[in-house]
C-alpha cells in the first residue's frame, strides 16, 4: 500500500526536475556592435550579448524598437521589425526560458507609449510582456509568439512564461500568428510587424 504514494512523489519529482527555468541577461546599448544605421529616420541595427553565444539583434526606427534572437538569417536581420504602431521602447532586461539546458524563448517588457498622452512633459505608457522565439542553425528565424498585458493581469509574468513554455517550441514563423493572452487594456497598443517576403 505504500507503493502508490511512492510512485507519485518520484512522479512528482521527476516533473519538477523537468520543468524549465529562466535565466537573464542585461542588453547593453552603449557595448553592442552596429550593423547598420541611417540617418534618414534615424535607424539602426545592432548586435548585443545575450545569453551565453546567442545574440540579441536590437533595432529602432521612427521611435519604434524590434528584437530578435540567436543565429538569424541574413533576410530576416535584414527585413523583419515586429513592435507595436505607437512609440516604445524595449526594457533592457531579457528573460531566457530554459528547457533541458537549452534556451527556447525570451520574454521582454515593451513599453508603448499612449498617443492621446505623448508629449515632451507627460507621456503614459502600457506595458506589454513580449514571448519571442530563439533562432536556431536549423531554424534561422525568430519572431514573436505571444503577448501579455502586463498592466491588467496580476500574473503577467507567469502567464507570459506558460506561453513561452507550451508554444515557442513548435512556433512557426510566419505561418503562426501571434495571439494575447489573458486580459488586454486600452493602454497595452496595437502590435506590427514586417517579416521576410519568403515566409510571410
Amino acid at each position: 500500500m505504500r507503493l502508490m504514494p511512492l510512485l507519485f512523489a518520484a512522479a512528482l519529482a521527476a516533473s519538477a526536475a523537468k520543468a524549465n527555468e529562466s535565466a537573464y541577461s542585461e542588453r547593453n546599448l552603449d557595448a553592442c556592435k552596429t550593423l547598420s544605421q541611417e540617418d534618414e529616420g534615424p535607424s539602426v541595427t545592432l548586435e548585443c550579448t545575450g545569453y551565453k553565444d546567442l545574440a540579441v539583434y536590437f533595432k529602432e526606427g521612427d521611435l519604434r524598437q524590434s528584437q530578435a534572437y540567436g543565429p538569424i538569417s541574413k533576410a530576416w536581420l535584414d527585413e523583419a521589425f515586429e513592435s507595436f504602431g505607437p512609440f516604445n521602447h524595449t526594457n533592457a532586461k531579457i528573460e531566457w526560458r530554459i528547457a533541458a539546458g537549452k534556451p527556447v524563448a525570451t520574454i521582454v517588457r515593451w513599453f508603448v507609449s499612449d498617443p492621446e498622452t505623448t508629449s515632451d512633459t507627460d507621456t503614459r505608457y502600457g506595458q506589454v510582456l513580449v514571448v519571442s522565439t530563439i533562432a536556431t542553425a536549423e531554424n534561422p528565424t525568430s519572431c514573436v509568439v505571444g503577448y501579455v498585458d502586463a498592466l491588467e493581469n496580476k500574473d503577467a509574468n507567469t502567464l507570459a512564461r506558460k506561453v513561452a513554455d507550451e508554444e515557442a517550441h513548435d512556433f512557426a514563423c510566419g505561418l503562426n500568428e501571434p495571439q494575447w493572452h489573458g486580459l488586454r487594456g486600452k493602454l497595452a497598443g496595437e502590435p506590427v510587424r514586417h517579416l521576410p517576403a519568403a515566409v510571410e
